[in-house]
């Protein structure tokens, strides 16, 4: 029979390679999403549109998916949400016109909720003080961003991009089933109908939960936004084509996704207020440089006018934002350390509205990007807008903990939850 050690590991494992899967499929229209621009001739907020669809229902459903893992347990949860998709995602190679696309685009997105099911079931697995770290392994299936990057324009060039819906739907299928086989039930983990709807959405009444909720709307949701909207704008920008620009848009995915285990275990150690305040922190600094857009001006010198360009180009760019990248997957680890030390009991709960807050994020932000381009006619207002929420974040954080710390004599770097 196998220890309750293995039990564990073998959840977090195959809950991680499930959640990968499942990012792929949540950021398909990522890639996917260029040529149908083309065919159907959209415009930037049309395009914003379809590559957020899905990540609206991914995150409307996290808090339904979370009240159900602390009643039903995750296993039976998570497998259940990957068969529900298998469906949705092959028609989505049968769609011809923009609304078929939108309308089965709402149903691929259930598999963005695998997040909420996955991080509550790692995590009981788990004593208190590994915690972060299994649910930072457990995020790495973030990664998933990046291998649709890399996956999907491979099978766009080989075989057109209706092929790429049909290899994810066999593929999330595939997984389905692998993970029911290598995956274990816990009751001690079940609330069942010990714990009622009425007494689970007491969550949404805390004002912390809601804090908590607005950082990983920046960490989480940035990262779902500029994931689906990396590969266009240097496609744009810098005039790649799909295979180089999706690689180079993966250099922001990869980290974002891989390093998050890290920070789970970063978070453990110094606590998640400390480590959440410098990711912020870092993410202000690189957008700054990230929102100046490319100019070109004309000075009057004693011989006669010089034009200057100023502007990041392509290696640059890509530097700043896989620094970006790094400190967006400590911050996700991060938020959730809060969360798990906070609420142990309600895990679930709390996780489904916080990641509903990230998600909404994720879906908010792409269609913003696409307004203010078509608006301003300026690319990097996409980064602008970022950087003025990081502001408010960073503002809200002093003023609910750095201060009251500083009234008590401690030093921010140095507080553990």
């Amino acid at each position: 029979m196998a220890s309750q050690s293995f039990k564990a590991w073998s959840v977090v494992w195959a809950s991680t390679a499930a959640f990968t899967v499942c990012f792929m499929i949540w950021m398909m229209f990522a890639v996917i999403g260029i040529p149908i621009k083309e065919n159907l001739q959209l415009n930037e907020t049309q395009f914003g549109i379809l590559v957020a669809l899905p990540v609206l229902t991914g995150s409307l459903i996290r808090l339904p998916l979370g009240m159900w893992t602390d009643k039903f347990g995750g296993r039976v949860v998570f497998f259940i949400l990957m068969l529900c998709c298998v469906a949705p995602i092959w028609l989505i190679s049968q769609a011809t016109q923009y609304w078929h696309f939108l309308f089965i685009g709402l149903f691929v997105g259930i598999a963005g909720g695998s997040f909420t099911v996955g991080i509550a079931y790692c995590a009981r697995w788990f004593p208190k003080e590994r915690q972060g770290l299994a649910m930072g392994i457990f995020g790495a299936g973030n990664t998933g961003s990046a291998v649709n990057k890399l996956v999907a324009p491979a099978i766009m060039v080989a075989f057109g991009w209706a092929m790429v819906p049909q290899v994810y739907a066999v593929l999330m299928l595939v997984m389905a089933v692998a993970f029911w086989f290598f995956t274990y039930t816990d009751p001690k983990h079940i609330e069942g109908g010990t714990v009622t709807v009425r007494e689970q959405l007491q969550a949404l009444k805390d004002p912390t939960v809601w804090r908590y909720s607005q950082y990983y709307s920046i960490v989480f949701g940035g990262y779902v936004a500029l994931s689906l909207w990396m590969t266009k704008y240097y496609i744009t920008e810098y005039g790649f084509d799909i295979r180089l620009a999706a690689l180079l848009a993966a250099a922001f995915s990869i980290p974002g996704g891989v390093l998050r285990a890290i920070g789970g275990y970063i978070s453990d150690k110094f606590g998640a207020h400390a480590v959440t305040w410098w990711v912020l922190w870092i993410s202000l600094v690189c957008l700054f440089f990230l929102s100046y857009p490319q100019t070109q001006f004309t000075v009057l010198t004693v011989s006669g006018p010089k034009t200057f360009h100023i502007g990041l180009n392509a290696t640059v760019f890509t530097v700043i934002m896989f620094t970006m990248g790094i400190a967006f997957a400590i911050g996700k680890a991060s938020v959730f350390k809060y969360i798990s030390d906070d609420y142990p009991k309600n895990i679930g709960v709390v996780s489904g509205v916080v990641g509903l807050a990230g998600g909404m994020g994720g879906f908010v932000l792409p269609i913003m990007f696409g307004v203010l381009v078509d608006l301003t006619g300026v690319r990097s207002s996409a980064f602008m807008l970022m950087f003025g929420i990081v502001w408010v974040s960073l503002m809200w954080m002093y003023v609910t903990e750095v201060r009251p710390l500083s009234r008590r004599g401690l030093e921010p770097t140095h507080f553990t939850r």
